[in-house]
């Protein structure tokens, strides 16, 4: 089972959730997979062992001087706009690349040959007890993290368990991310701001054809406006989380938010248990 934690914007509890999540249900064959790859962070709230690192790249094009006739097939060719033939020279653009390798098979002389462009690494740490802690993290500059997403998540396909802890928005990371999923869990808080953006992630979860269920965090006692989407959407929700200064501090000073808020440990369960029931 594959479940993606996600939300329209940063700062509503994806990784208290998942990371949650994981202490409660995972086991050795579990996998918390943490695929905010410009600033990953559950391995940290975890307080993981050192992890194991290993680099991942993709392929960018790369011109053969001694074949290329600067006919300009590969620019034309281009969706994304990389590459650009100007005085006799190809100029290509690594961040606006998406290893598609249209311009190598497309060219007529065979001029372009595919090199690795390194783009970061995946990180593996182990959680005694709760399984594996994946982590994707993107190098400085690059632009490009859907490929590091799709990479770490393949590491961890074998686990029976697969938590996805999802980048914040609805971008192709976050596309990428919940891509797959058997559930994907919408985390939100009682405000303007994150009501619009859930609707934005309503919107790309539908999209997919995912079903889903809303987390409210920061709870006061009011749904307001967030009950009245859950009935237009026919998306449920599933758990309210209270505003807590307790559960604040606790996270904030890594110590576990389920022994900071006991009642924690019934709300997620009883998630995971609507979760069940609803993909059976």
């Amino acid at each position: 089972m594959q479940i993606a934690v996600a939300s329209g914007k940063g700062g509503t509890g994806k990784t208290l959730v998942s990371t949650c999540l994981l202490r409660i249900l995972g086991d050795e064959n579990s996998a918390l997979i943490d695929t905010d790859v410009e600033e990953p962070n559950a391995g940290l709230v975890l307080m993981a062992s050192a992890p194991e690192t290993a680099n991942v790249s993709r392929l960018v094009p790369e011109i053969d001087y001694n074949y290329c006739n600067f006919c300009g097939s590969c620019a034309e060719v281009c969706n994304f706009n990389a590459l650009l033939v100007l005085n006799e020279k190809v100029l290509l653009f690594h961040e606006l690349c998406h290893s598609c390798g249209a311009c190598a098979y497309l060219c007529p002389l065979a001029a372009i040959k595919e090199k690795e462009h390194p783009i970061g690494v995946i990180e593996e740490a182990r959680l005694p007890g709760h399984g594996r802690v994946l982590t994707g993290r993107l190098n400085i500059g690059e632009a490009q993290g859907p490929p590091l997403i799709k990479a770490v998540k393949k590491q961890g396909e074998r686990a029976a368990l697969r938590i996805i802890d999802c980048p914040p928005g609805t971008t192709c990371a976050m596309i990428e991310s919940i891509r797959d999923s058997d559930y994907c869990l919408l985390v939100t808080e009682p405000t303007p701001f994150g009501l619009h953006d859930l609707e934005l992630s309503l919107e790309a979860v539908e999209m997919l054809g995912i079903p889903g269920g809303l987390v409210i965090n920061r709870w006061q006692g009011e749904d307001g406006e967030l009950l009245a989407l859950s009935g237009q959407t026919g998306v449920p929700i599933l758990g309210r989380i209270p505003f807590s200064v307790e559960l604040a501090q606790a996270y904030m000073q890594g110590r576990d938010p389920l022994e900071a808020m006991p009642v924690l440990l019934d709300i997620l369960s009883d998630v995971f248990r609507q979760i069940k029931g609803a993909l059976s």
